[in-house]
């Protein structure tokens, strides 16, 4: 097995945060998933608020994952239970492939700091368009905790056994095949 350190290979990242009451001046949960993406030497490729609105997601998501420049898309907000929460169903809507991997990661992570409180939470993740796209909670401390305890892993080359940066290049695959 070699033995030589890989390197840091940057992605590029855009942040949706999905809420009626938030601005970009007082989005603290997208703030805290920007500053975190550009620390760990990603590239933010971009970061907009939309209303708890499904078509309004969808059209966000499907403009950033037609995007060349977005490789991944994280959002925040709208996974709750209340009438305006949507994000899962505008995302999940579009997943070609769904990542029931990280909700459990998720929940597990979030189960050890607020306890079965987790459970209101309907975290998802998938791949639409060969972008990865993961919808957080809409607190700042749930995206502290997605971003430093699953997703600067997985966005990170470096890390083994394996990570979503290595396998970035072959998930248009299916895209490229043609009818056979």
């Amino acid at each position: 097995m070699n033995s030589e350190p890989k390197p840091f290979v940057p992605v590029n990242i855009a942040v949706l945060t999905i809420s009626d009451t938030r601005s970009l001046n007082d989005d603290k949960s997208g703030a805290t998933l920007a500053d975190r993406i550009v620390a760990a030497g990603h590239h933010l490729a971009a970061r907009d608020i939309v209303t708890d609105d499904v078509d309004g997601i969808r059209a966000k998501l499907k403009a950033w994952i037609a995007d060349d420049g977005v490789d991944v898309i994280i959002t925040t907000g709208g996974t709750g239970f209340t009438g305006r929460d949507v994000t899962p169903e505008a995302a999940e809507a579009l997943f070609e492939k769904r990542m029931d991997g990280f909700s459990i990661a998720f929940h597990m992570m979030s189960h050890a700091k607020i306890g079965m409180s987790t459970i209101q939470s309907r975290a998802t993740a998938g791949v639409a368009g060969a972008t990865f796209i993961f919808c957080l909670p809409g607190s700042p401390g749930a995206c502290k905790d997605g971003w430093d305890g699953i997703l600067a892993h997985q966005l990170d080359y470096r890390t083994r056994p394996c990570n979503f940066v290595e396998i970035m290049p072959r998930l248009d695959e299916h895209l490229k095949r043609g009818k056979g």
